[in-house]
């Protein structure tokens, strides 16, 4: 048993956030059917790098999907998008606010033809307000939303994340906001819209900031805060071998136990100090000690010290991570035409029912023909769909 079994999921989205939140969905065991317009689907199939002509990024993130070709603007498009309705349980799209309105493929037209859809719109900035119909992308979200301008060295330019945030994240959000109305289908017996924007996404992570703003006035700047560089108990220092460490002493025993451990104590007393003369003293002192070895040699030390530390991984260290490993975050996956990929696993460690790959990812339009049967339409219709487009 799987913990979604028997749920199906029409994904409409392209591109990394509907992507990664349908495979989500997937892994859990929902049924996921990609529909995809016909010349070009969805456009994470043509992004680079590329093995023997796949995206590895569509590899990555459409794993236990089926694909479907299907002309949305066309009427017979329309009629097999509202046989599906009639057998799914979540729509999901990320069009520009007003777009599935034009398309006939609203919400407020789904639940003519089935009540306990779960809908859901992923968008910019939402469905309404003054933003709602801007062009945006991740930085410009994180921008907004109050992330960006926290990130990176005090009056230094701000530093984009390495990590798409509010794509990602609103990928989360929206995996936990159709299970809840799942959830609330079961009481209600009738689905429900659900409207997530990334800029309220990313909005709703600064909460910590936020309640240091609240509390006291003063906005958290760029490196200057607690959780952000502006201190030498929560921050990154270079040892011997260029190579970076990661320090988060955030509890006053931790921090303790780095001041003995480097031979500081005179620092402990002074952890939160706004002495910016102390600090400057402390931040330059430590950054000379921590010059005095190699990464893994501070690791090893200040681990038996009972210090929080870890190192700042490259994309290869963290591929070889025994931890990593021994939580099967990093999998390999056999695809045809293609061979063994690697794949991220599943952060969901289920005890009775296990996420899974069970299926690669679908080439373009691979159970076109598989669905439309499913549906009742012959092989003359199914033939004469192809030739007009629709499918």
């Amino acid at each position: 048993m799987r913990t979604l079994d028997g749920v199906r999921v029409l994904d409409l989205t392209r591109l990394l956030p509907g992507g990664y939140c349908t495979m989500i969905l997937g892994d859990m065991g929902a049924e996921v059917i990609k529909v995809e317009e016909p010349s070009l689907g969805d456009y994470i199939r043509w992004v680079p790098p590329l093995i023997k002509g796949q995206s590895v990024s569509h590899l990555m993130l459409n794993r236990n999907k089926k694909s479907l070709k299907l002309n949305l603007k066309s009427e017979k498009g329309k009629e097999v998008f509202y046989k599906l309705v009639e057998r799914s349980d979540v729509v999901i799209e990320c069009f520009r606010p007003g777009v599935v309105k034009r398309l006939g493929i609203d919400y407020e037209s789904v639940i003519k033809v089935n009540q306990r859809i779960v809908y859901c719109s992923m968008s910019g900035y939402g469905q309404d307000g003054p933003y709602r119909d801007l062009p945006g992308h991740d930085v410009n979200y994180i921008g907004y939303g109050g992330v960006l301008g926290i990130t990176g060295q005090s009056g230094e330019t701000p530093v984009i994340p390495g990590v798409q945030i509010a794509d990602l994240t609103t990928g989360l959000m929206t995996v936990m906001a159709i299970l809840a109305a799942l959830l609330a289908r079961e009481k209600m017996g009738r689905g429900q819209y659900i409207d997530v924007s990334f800029l309220d996404v990313v909005a709703s992570l600064i909460v910590l900031p936020a309640a240091f703003y609240v509390g006291d006035g003063r906005p958290p700047k760029r490196g200057e805060w607690l959780l952000n560089g502006g201190f030498p108990c929560y921050n990154v220092y270079e040892a011997k071998d260029g190579k970076y460490i990661t320090i988060g002493c955030l509890e006053e025993e931790f921090w303790a136990s780095l001041c003995r451990a480097l031979n500081v104590t005179d620092f402990i007393k002074y952890q939160y100090t706004t002495d910016d003369a102390k600090l400057k003293e402390m931040f330059q002192t430590i950054k000379k000690i921590f010059k005095r070895r190699t990464l893994s040699e501070w690791i090893k030390f200040l681990s038996k010290e009972d210090v929080p530390c870890g190192p700042v991984f490259d994309m290869d260290e963290v591929f070889k991570d025994p931890q990593i490993l021994h939580r099967k975050m990093v999998v390999e996956v056999e695809y045809p035409g293609v061979g063994k990929i690697k794949q991220l696993g599943t952060p969901m460690k289920f005890s009775e029912t296990p996420c899974e790959i069970r299926s690669p990812p679908p080439s373009f339009g691979e159970h076109t023909e598989e669905i439309l049967k499913w549906l009742g339409y012959a092989e003359a219709e199914i033939l004469s769909m192809q030739q007009e487009g629709v499918t």
